[in-house]
């Protein structure tokens, strides 16, 4: 894509958040385009947001279940930004007319004490950096329709990655808790919507290992020349898969011992 497409792209993405009107499908109108193409029309995006005010907190990781790399015919996770008008704190009512089409993922947050760089970053190195873990919700949003209307065709890979990684929110909980204090692969949780449990799953789901997921942004962001920053958050991955939030539903998840992290939607 050309940097004229690229800056196209971001404004009618940017367009479609304000006025919460969704897109057609980039990968229609730019058959060709490849995930760098994605990854520069996310990074203009973020451009335009940090220009109007906001700022960088971190970062999400997305697309790291087996079952979701499937779906999208990829064998890599994505990766997208988190602003700070993107945070929320547990219990928070989440505005009625905030997203478009809002779904729930529960994921194990790490928030990070030292920089953090690629390109040989481990989950060692990680755990190392990291200041404390905590139980966290995403809160994901699609700008660009899911489907196609007139061809069927659903999203790809690269429709996602310009999306943001389908990132819009983060709910943290209140638990603090040191990296090694839990093997993360056994962290997991029960969520629930309205009172009813809908999904069960273990931070495993996580390529095995939450702390990889947070290694493989480490690296890839090193290909970029950017690295994850001390005070940054890392949502590391869902290990469920995304629960349908409709107007008044209630979230939450519990994590057991590790926490329990909650939000409603009005």
């Amino acid at each position: 894509m050309t940097p004229r497409e690229i800056e196209a792209a971001a404004l009618a993405l940017d367009e479609a958040e304000r006025t919460r009107r969704q897109i057609g499908l980039l990968s229609l109108a730019h058959p060709d385009m490849t995930m760098d193409d994605a990854y520069a029309i996310q990074a203009a995006w973020a451009r335009r947001k940090i220009a109007a005010g906001r700022a960088v907190r971190g970062w999400k990781i997305g697309l790291t279940s087996k079952a979701m790399q499937q779906a999208l015919n990829i064998d890599i996770p994505d990766s997208g930004v988190l602003l700070d008008d993107m945070i929320f704190a547990n219990g928070d009512t989440i505005p009625k007319d905030r997203f478009i089409q809002p779904r729930i993922e529960a994921e194990i947050a790490f928030v990070m004490k030292t920089d953090l760089s690629g390109p040989a970053c481990s989950p060692a190195d990680v755990l190392a950096a990291t200041e404390f873990v905590a139980p966290a919700l995403e809160i994901l949003d699609t700008r660009i329709l899911r489907l196609d209307p007139a061809t069927k065709k659903p999203r790809t890979i690269v429709d996602t990655i310009s999306d943001n990684a389908a990132n819009a929110g983060i709910v943290l909980g209140r638990d603090r808790h040191n990296p090694l204090a839990f093997d993360l692969r056994w962290v997991g949780a029960i969520v629930s919507r309205n009172g009813e449990v809908e999904e069960t799953g273990l931070g495993a789901g996580v390529l095995n290992d939450p702390a990889l997921a947070v290694a493989w942004l480490a690296n890839r962001l090193a290909a970029y020349g950017e690295s994850i920053r001390a005070g940054d958050v890392v949502l590391s991955g869902s290990f469920i898969r995304p629960l349908e939030a409709p107007p008044g539903s209630r979230i939450e998840a519990d994590f057991g011992a590790f926490g329990q992290v909650s939000c409603r939607f009005g």
